[in-house]
């Protein structure tokens, strides 16, 4: 059975991030992708320009719309942008209770612009972290849902982890997926921590600019795959595979003069079966 899959987030115009890539994701990994727009943006390779929200009902009203029609085998939240759309978006998933939801916590564009209110921060802390069966922040998100400064050291990352995974509920079907993109060097070394294993998927930093919607990809994959895996950790290395072989082809795209966007399609897309 193809799963069904939804992502509940921003849209980025450029299609590196949010909603577009999330769907593209999805669709690479054998997903049928569904999206609910939380917010809008004006955003490039460069930078965003502009944020526009979306009202909290209309929100609602597109979960509901959905849930009500859809089989939704797994839910993936990115961007929300505002407290009350983070609110809203947590009382839809308490009331739909997906199978599987995967909150990749998005506070910060690759750009480095803001794209999470400071006074939503609590609320995905508290509304949405308990929810989630799988939760994806790379460290500066991890130092702000724990107050804390970031990691800078595999051996801190444990802790973090450690930390992270006490905000979720106290059953095994709750993960923790730390991103260690960040860490110095060029070990690009992740954790999956579910409360007892901790796991490490290793890597190697690639030499590219093209690193735009990295996060959101990954979280958009894990949805796409845990519906069509017997456990989470084989999702999540399917997914980090994935991941790092669209970054290291997305030489293969022109798009934009900044931080280009990785390579959905790279398994589908080759010289042999373009026109």
């Amino acid at each position: 059975m193809i799963p069904n899959t939804l992502t509940i987030a921003g849209v980025d115009p450029s299609g590196g991030a949010g909603i577009l890539a999330d769907v593209k994701a999805m669709s690479a990994l054998g997903a049928y992708g569904t999206a609910v727009v939380a917010a809008l943006t004006a955003q490039n390779t460069l930078g965003v320009t502009a944020i526009s929200p979306v009202p909290p009902s209309f929100v609602a009203a597109q979960i509901d719309t959905l849930f009500s029609d859809v089989r939704i085998d797994a839910v993936k939240i990115g961007m929300l942008g505002q407290q009350a759309v983070t609110r809203a978006v947590a009382e839809r998933m308490a009331h739909w209770k997906p199978v599987h939801l995967v909150l990749d916590p998005v506070m910060i564009a690759k750009s480095g612009d803001a794209l999470l209110e400071r006074s939503a921060i609590d609320e995905l802390r508290e509304s949405l972290v308990p929810l989630s069966t799988l939760i994806t922040p790379n460290l500066p998100e991890a130092g702000v849902l724990l107050d804390s400064r970031p990691v800078e050291t595999l051996k801190e990352m444990r802790r973090v982890a450690e930390r992270l995974r006490r905000l979720l509920p106290d059953d095994a079907r709750r993960w923790v997926f730390l991103k260690g993109g960040h860490l110095p060097g060029d070990d690009t070394v992740d954790l999956l921590h579910d409360g007892d294993l901790m796991i490490e998927l290793p890597g190697t930093r690639i030499a590219t600019r093209n690193t735009h919607g990295t996060g959101c990809t990954l979280s958009a994959a894990l949805a796409a795959l845990l519906p069509q895996c017997r456990e989470v950790p084989e999702a999540a290395h399917r997914a980090k595979a994935y991941l790092v072989e669209a970054i290291a082809r997305s030489s293969e795209l022109e798009v934009g003069s900044g931080h280009g966007p990785v390579h959905h399609f790279h398994t589908l897309w080759s010289p042999t079966n373009r026109l």
